[in-house]
């Protein structure tokens, strides 16, 4: 088990090495002169020279990067042009708004995907198995900012019961939390029903029915407990999605999270804040899956001996 756990995090550095690079090469690649931007359409050129030199960008491209490397090592990301202040405090000080809905978001996911696809199970190639396949379908098939604005024009400017945006009390969480949460109900859903279908023909479930158990038992206490085995996997993998598709639910709720200010600070060129955001997001979607990879190596053995 030791030596799969190496490998798996392993290979975890290189996906974060790959993430900050990207994010190294597509911010300087990216057309326009950070330093014009950040001084404005007044700003001298005896300025503009001063700020780029300030902030390395007078430098070879392979310069840059070197120092950008150990500044990641170190977990400097220097301080933001815009906000003046350290640019990896103001992420973690965003952090716990994006976790915070990525949770609420899991919970939804997980209690409605779960439920709809046990209900598409039982309920196979009838009226409300084709429902839910629908609403799978429907899920995961319409863009989250389309959802967000939908669910603010309906229930924020028609109906007038939840609040459209902002950071509050729990009213301002579900609609944010649903719009995130929908592209899981829908990956969930589907996964459930396969998995309680694959399981239902199993000989133990048989021989839990032919002992006298009534239905229902069967099917909680067997069926879905056998089941849920592969969809806690990927519900673990899809919790770190969650924390990267909230840049997107964060803009349209405009919900004070870390995706609000990476949007805002790439608008801005703000390089240091960019680059503190994606690679806290990148850190954490890694981490999840390597907590999944070797929780999932303890529960299916083949795995983590190579067969």
């Amino acid at each position: 088990m030791t030596a799969y756990f190496i490998r798996r995090a392993l290979f975890a550095v290189f996906v974060l090495w790959g993430a900050v690079t990207i994010v190294f090469l597509v911010l300087r690649l990216v057309p326009g002169d950070p330093a014009q931007l950040i001084l404005g359409s007044d700003a001298t050129q005896a300025e503009i020279a001063q700020l780029r030199e300030q902030m390395g960008l007078n430098r070879p491209l392979a310069v840059q990067y070197g120092i950008y490397l150990g500044d990641v090592v170190r977990f400097d990301f220097g301080d933001s042009y815009r906000y003046h202040s350290d640019a990896m405090g103001l992420v973690t000080e965003k952090f716990p708004l994006t976790l915070q809905l990525a949770v609420v978001a899991m919970v939804i996911g997980l209690v409605l995907g779960v439920a709809l696809g046990v209900l598409g199970a039982l309920r196979v190639n009838r009226l409300a198995d084709r429902i839910v396949s629908v609403f799978a379908l429907l899920s995961q098939s319409m863009p989250s900012f389309w959802i967000g604005i939908m669910f603010i024009l309906v229930f924020a400017r028609q109906l007038h019961v939840l609040a459209s945006g902002g950071h509050g009390g729990f009213d301002r969480l579900i609609l944010p939390g649903v719009t995130l949460a929908l592209p899981l109900v829908a990956v969930l859903i589907r996964l459930t029903r396969s998995g309680l279908l694959d399981v239902v023909h199993e000989n133990y479930i048989q021989t839990a029915r032919a002992k006298g158990l009534s239905e229902r038992l069967v099917i909680s206490q067997h069926a879905i407990r056998n089941a849920l085995i592969p969809i806690v996997t990927v519900a673990g993998l899809e919790f770190g999605k969650l924390l990267g598709g909230a840049v997107i639910v964060e803009t349209v709720f405009s919900w004070p999270g870390v995706g609000r200010l990476l949007i805002d600070s790439i608008s801005a060129r703000d390089y240091n804040v960019v680059q503190a955001a994606i690679l806290l997001i990148a850190g954490g979607f890694v981490l999840i899956n390597l907590i999944v990879d070797v929780l999932y190596g303890y529960l299916d053995p083949r795995i983590r001996l190579g067969r």
